[in-house]
């Protein structure tokens, strides 16, 4: 039992730091990418500084990199790992593909969230004579907060889902555990260790988002 707790608690606080780590990244590109697409979106669509062809442009690029598999774009990515980090499998090797991974599901989080500040505040805000970049940190970010945290829980739950997925090619974590611990030798109790502890993080992760959202909108 002391082997078994060894190995999932050094699994949990890999796929922890992984599952963090990206978060923070994605978030550093996902939400310049997300502000500049609901900015520069068509008039008609609320863009405060519309500029059709830009926007356009970025939503295909963000739309190509959705699309992509990860597995694929972890295998993809293992040159710049390699680059960013010296190595192509283990727990910092996979941090670069997850963010990059999840900078795009980010962006449009970002997007639909800030859209759905209401354009009289907005409009308020350029009465008095707001800059663009006034209204973005002063106006869309702030009413934006509750559901952008909302968008972050999810992130880091889907985030949770790749780092186990990666496993599967040598990326650390739990999902490496139950592959080469649970499954290739025959352990079921490692298995299910894992799935419980992934089901569990997954758990908490929505709840304090949860919690956190709600109480930004309470104080609005």
């Amino acid at each position: 039992m002391g082997t078994l707790f060894t190995l999932v608690w050094r699994a949990t606080a890999e796929s922890l730091i992984m599952v963090f780590a990206s978060t923070l990244f994605s978030l550093i590109l996902g939400l310049p990418i997300g502000i500049l697409l609901c900015v520069t979106a068509p008039e008609a669509q609320g863009g405060i500084v519309p500029k059709p062809v830009l926007n356009n442009i970025l939503g295909r690029i963000v739309n190509v990199l959705r699309s992509f598999p990860f597995i694929i774009l972890m295998i993809l990515l293992f040159p710049l790992s390699r680059i960013i980090v010296g190595t192509s499998i283990g727990t910092k090797a996979t941090i670069v593909p997850l963010s990059i991974a999840a900078a795009p599901f980010v962006a449009r989080i970002i997007e639909t969230a800030i859209k759905e500040v209401s354009p009289g505040v907005i409009q308020a805000a350029r009465s008095m004579g707001s800059t663009t970049f006034q209204i973005i940190k002063k106006v869309l970010i702030p009413e934006a907060m509750p559901a952008l945290v909302s968008g972050v829980t999810l992130t880091i739950i889907n985030l949770i889902g790749y780092s186990a997925m990666a496993g599967a090619i040598g990326g650390g974590g739990l999902g490496d555990l139950a592959i080469r611990y649970g499954y290739q030798r025959f352990r079921p109790d490692v298995m299910l260790a894992s799935v419980v502890v992934i089901l569990v993080l997954v758990e908490v992760v929505q709840l304090v988002g949860n919690k956190i959202s709600a109480r930004m909108m309470a104080r609005r």
